[in-house]
């Protein structure tokens, strides 16, 4: 397989459900380390700027140690910096795990937000409120095995699939 900066250079950014920041780097410093260089400007590079502007609630923690932050800052920090390497499609684990309720609203909302500005993301969840509410298509994996594919109307409407796997 390929290597972990071979696959980001082709524009795949992870962002792990273990969060994997830099706990003794400063925010800011967490966002600048994944600066992809050699980004044309103009073509929607993603800066420091631009991540406080998508999560507002890490500017005021620009200085303060990644390690102090709460799991939510964590996982804003730790979406804005896979975003820094200017990624086309954007892996997510578990986005939601562990998170405060009103940390998941936003997070939502962000993530449709990169959504609508063309961003391809892939993401596994295991809370299915939230990822019906910002996915288009679903797919639901068994032991390797994909046991449906569809869109999110299909899901809703197919009630065998939902009392199987996803007991409702």
């Amino acid at each position: 397989g390929l290597q972990p900066h071979e696959i980001a250079c082709l524009g795949v950014g992870y962002v792990p459900d273990e969060r994997l920041i830099f706990p003794d780097l400063t925010v800011r410093e967490n966002l600048e380390v994944a600066t992809k260089k050699g980004v044309a400007p103009g073509a929607g590079e993603w800066t420091v700027e631009r991540i406080y502007e998508m999560f507002p609630a890490l500017a005021p923690l620009d200085g303060n140690l990644g390690g102090y932050l709460s799991g939510g800052e964590q996982q804003m920090l730790t979406i804005g910096r896979t975003l820094m390497g200017n990624p086309s499609l954007l892996l997510l684990d578990e986005p939601v795990e562990g998170v405060a309720p009103i940390v998941v609203q936003e997070l939502g909302r962000q993530i449709h937000h990169l959504k609508d500005m063309g961003l391809t993301i892939l993401f596994s969840e295991q809370n299915l409120q939230f990822a019906t509410k910002i996915s288009d298509r679903a797919y639901i994996i068994e032991k390797g095995c994909i046991q449906f594919q569809g869109t999110i109307e299909e899901l809703e409407k197919n009630s065998e699939i939902q009392e199987k796997h996803l007991m409702i």
